[in-house]
């Protein structure tokens, strides 16, 4: 019966030290030696069962550790708002003093910002989020790619990740040039095309712009657009391919560029990355073989 009782009073089969004693454990550290039913989670959380923790038990040890208050951020708030952020450690933001242990990282926060739960967990906002686990990343490819993810997937804007990171300067660096770099670009693989555009100087691309021809009928909306030549740029990525309606799409979008007489080149965002000058060379000659031959009717749709 007390085993219930107790299992009753816990969060996921975490708790604390002091409720234990409370309801009449008056040593639950013994409980928690080796062989024992139960396990320590951190310093005063006790796992009421012996076995591999769960990652929402470890969720619920963490916030029961930094104490009343606490609040999810970082890698973790990020997962839970559905973005594929990397990082095993658990940040929490707290109201008072802060007590961290092992892959627990606690900071505290004046005023504390606002937060919803989410997926069971009080967590502050996606922006928020992706700011603070920024802040613990190290590779500007990682930020970038969480960034865009956010973005992409409607969870952030870039003026909300913007916002976050001026109120909160300390350790966001990264991901204020990661704002800047990105710009209007939507991914890695596009600030990487950028970047190599700039580099080899052929003409200035457009990006993400909206092709249609003499009739008015839309082509499609290229990655970079040379517009000088009438030659496309598509970043294909495998990941967006794998559906059957994907791979439809894109041989219907392929099939409207032949159509109108448009010279394409299709990359990688692997290859962009690992071979840029591979693919410099391949866009040299595109865009020549596009200037040797008239220029297809086609323009740009400006937005209205």
């Amino acid at each position: 019966m007390l085993i219930e009782h107790l299992r009753e009073r816990s969060d996921l089969g975490v708790i604390t030290a002091s409720t234990l004693k409370s309801l009449g454990v008056a040593n639950p550290w013994r409980r928690c030696e080796p062989g024992g039913p139960w396990q320590r989670m951190h310093p005063g959380v006790v796992l009421l069962h012996n076995g591999p923790p769960t990652r929402d038990q470890q969720v619920a040890a963490a916030l029961l550790r930094a104490g009343p208050g606490a609040v999810l951020t970082g890698a973790e708030a990020c997962r839970r708002h559905g973005l594929p952020a990397s990082g095993t450690e658990i940040h929490v933001l707290v109201p008072g003093r802060a007590v961290g242990s092992g892959a627990l990282i606690t900071e505290r926060a004046s005023p504390m910002p606002p937060f919803a739960d989410v997926d069971g967990f009080p967590a502050v906002s996606a922006s928020r989020a992706v700011v603070d686990a920024c802040r613990q990343l190290r590779s500007a490819d990682a930020a970038t790619a969480l960034v865009a993810a956010a973005i992409q997937r409607g969870r952030c804007t870039p003026e909300s990740l913007a916002a976050e990171a001026r109120t909160n300067r300390y350790g966001t660096k990264l991901v204020r040039t990661v704002l800047k770099e990105l710009g209007r670009a939507e991914s890695v693989a596009e600030r990487d095309a950028r970047r190599l555009s700039r580099r080899i100087r052929l003409t200035t691309p457009h990006w993400n712009v909206t092709i249609a021809d003499s009739d008015g009928l839309i082509i499609a909306r290229p990655d970079a657009w040379f517009d000088d030549v009438g030659l496309a740029w598509e970043i294909d990525s495998k990941a967006f391919h794998y559906g059957v309606r994907d791979y439809e799409r894109t041989l219907a979008r392929n099939s409207r560029y032949a159509a109108a007489g448009i010279l394409v080149v299709q990359t990688l965002p692997a290859r962009l990355r690992d071979k840029p000058e591979a693919v410099a060379r391949e866009l040299r000659k595109a865009h020549a073989a596009a200037a040797a031959r008239p220029r297809p009717l086609v323009r740009i749709v400006e937005p209205t």
